[in-house]
């Protein structure tokens, strides 16, 4: 009985560490869209906007558009247990439109380019206030209207 309950212990140590070891696997996330190269490669200087379009489509939600430029971005996360969630990899494809509205240049910048690229500088602000437990838990106290909750 003795070696049964040993080997149980064991089984169950074993498993705890297993668990805990997985929770420490990266997991990866893939966000954005750049355009395949060959796709890419049917742009000429001097094509148009509606050509882009066509050929390569606007860039979505992870993209951005604005009149001298079409930015297509990817990029590649590591989250790995209590850590900050890393980029590991960056694509940035930009489109630049001259004032007609044609190709002037397409380039390509990535993670080791070590440039910032900032897409927007809005910051919203919050009409939240922090609140504790105990502080919302005090604060129903006048609400509750015992007719109402004691009545089926």
């Amino acid at each position: 009985m003795h070696k049964r309950a040993r080997g149980f212990r064991m089984a169950l140590v074993g498993m705890t560490l297993a668990l805990a070891l997985g929770a420490c696997a990266a997991t990866f996330d893939n966000h954005g869209y750049v355009p395949p190269a060959e796709e890419l490669a049917q742009l000429r200087i001097g094509s148009s906007r509606a050509d882009v379009a066509a050929i390569i489509g606007t860039p979505g939600a992870a993209g951005m558009m604005r009149d001298e430029a079409w930015f297509y971005t990817a990029y590649r996360m590591r989250n790995q247990g209590y850590r900050a969630p890393q980029v590991i990899e960056r694509q940035i494809i930009a489109v630049s439109f001259d004032a007609a509205g044609q190709v002037s240049n397409i380039e390509e910048f990535g993670l080791e380019d070590g440039r910032i690229v900032q897409l927007s500088r809005r910051v919203t602000t919050s009409s939240v206030r922090e609140v504790t437990f105990f502080g919302q838990l005090f604060s129903n106290f006048g609400r509750i209207n015992l007719g109402e909750a004691l009545s089926d």
